[in-house]
């Protein structure tokens, strides 16, 4: 039982045990050998330690120099592996293919630093170019611009590639705590918070005091926090509290757009129940830009339409929400009384055109009539009698309407009057001047009006 329980730490020191016996081989040419081998099968540090050895043993190894070079050249360490090249060329000059090799590194090197510009400057697209295609050509196992290349990913909000590429870094180095964090906000920016909060845990057990996983790590919890404060208090009908919170969440981090949406539909529906038309439509619509199919947000601004009046705006999304879920009832209904509400918006406001209001007496609508009757009976309006023979068909369809408390009901209501054939300026209605069905009115004042016009009320 024992021996399983050593062996994986004997597979660890394997290669370490293996180089140190052979360095006491003091055999350079065999440990050339074995240095080829490790660094065939990528074993490099033990590779390294063995090429260290030999030239110890014999400072004049030109092809050890080479190989370390190449080694060093591998990870970027690109000055050591300069000065290699540099001391295998004195030994052996004009050597074409060393020649070769140390303009590559030096393309790299000079590459690496232009990458570390561009990340400066912002231009991240420019760093993966350089990355990918110099730097990681010549010296494939660099770290540095392997964690560049996650950086400048992150930045262009290509996550899954930074899982990726991340992924590799810490299958070599598991501890690596600059891919921990990079990996972690991956998933972060993925709205996968479980999984982030997983490497920013283990990246803090590492080193408990690094300032960009203690960050990253309490801000997730303080996100998270302050929006189950939001869900909570909107659950229990604190409304105005709740809008705070979710303003409070949503101003943490601006850029967390996959979990803002669900911030901003949250923020939406709570403004809705608040009556906050105006303000609900804007943050709908917000979630909206960031995702056009959320029927939840597109109803929620149908709802949030009709508070504002705009009946034609709130028919659009809800008949738009409604195509995409049409098994939705709520959205059904919605869509129903919105159209109702557009349909009314289009008819005429007999109260508007009397000037009086929706809870206006019998006798308030019969005193308006009066006085407007006398201000636009056509015989006083001489001059634009069309305008005034308009104006007071509309006045009396307003009385007809308005006068009969069956019809006033009805039209209250919102049922279609003219449909019904019941009056109210369309077919079914009276003519003042003697063209249909209507009643026939006589107003006394004055001994009358020129034009034998005549207006009885009551």
């Amino acid at each position: 039982m024992a021996w399983r329980l050593a062996l994986p730490l004997l597979l660890f020191y394997s290669p370490i045990l293996l180089c140190s016996s052979q360095v006491q081989d003091n055999d350079p040419s065999k440990l050339f050998k074995s240095a080829s081998e490790m660094m065939s099968l990528r074993k490099y540090d033990g590779a390294l330690g063995l090429l260290n050895a030999i030239l110890e043993l014999d400072p004049n190894h030109s092809e050890a120099y080479r190989q370390r070079a190449t080694v060093l050249r591998h990870r970027c360490r690109h000055k050591e592996a300069e000065s290699d090249y540099n001391k295998f060329l004195e030994l052996k000059p004009g050597t074409a293919s060393v020649e070769k090799e140390l303009a590559q590194l030096l393309q790299a090197q000079n590459a690496l630093e232009s990458a570390y510009t561009q990340s400066d400057a912002g231009e991240f697209s420019k760093v993966l170019e350089y990355v990918n295609k110099i730097v990681l050509v010549f010296s494939p196992g660099c770290l540095k611009a392997k964690l560049l290349k996650a950086k400048a990913l992150l930045a262009l909000k290509d996550y899954s590639n930074v899982i990726s590429e991340t992924g590799f870094i810490l299958k070599e180095d598991e501890d690596n705590l600059d891919a921990l964090l990079l990996r972690g906000r991956a998933y972060y920016y993925l709205a996968d918070h479980d999984v982030a909060n997983r490497h920013y845990q283990k990246g803090l057990r590492l080193d408990p005091e690094h300032s960009e996983l203690k960050k990253a790590y309490f801000g997730l919890k303080k996100l998270l926090k302050k929006t189950k404060s939001a869900e909570e208090n909107a659950a229990k009908s604190k409304f105005r509290v709740a809008v705070e919170d979710y303003k409070a969440a949503l101003a943490m981090d601006p850029d967390h757009t996959l979990y803002n949406v669900q911030l901003h539909l949250g923020l939406c529906k709570t403004l809705v129940k608040l009556g906050r038309g105006k303000e609900a439509i804007s943050t709908c619509t917000e979630a909206l830009s960031i995702d056009e199919e959320l029927v939840e947000a597109l109803s929620q601004r149908g709802e949030a339409k009709l508070l504002t009046e705009d009946w034609e705006g709130a028919v659009e999304d809800l008949k738009e929400a409604a195509q995409k879920s049409p098994q939705d009832m709520a959205i059904r209904e919605a869509l129903m009384k919105a159209e109702r509400q557009l349909k009314l918006s289009k008819r005429k406001d007999w109260y508007k055109i009397l000037g009086i209001s929706k809870t206006a007496s019998a006798a308030d609508i019969k005193r308006a009539y009066k006085r407007l009757a006398l201000q636009w009976h056509p015989d006083k309006n001489v001059e634009n009698r069309e305008e005034a023979e308009n104006m007071f068909r509309e006045i009396a369809s307003a009385y007809e309407v308005l006068s009969d408390e069956d019809k006033r009901v009805r039209y209250d209501r919102g049922e279609d009057l003219e449909e019904m054939g019941m009056g109210g300026g369309g077919g079914g209605g009276f003519d003042p001047f003697g063209g249909g069905g209507g009643q026939q009115y006589t107003f006394h004042h004055g001994g009358g009006f020129p034009g034998g016009f005549q207006f009885n009320f009551g």
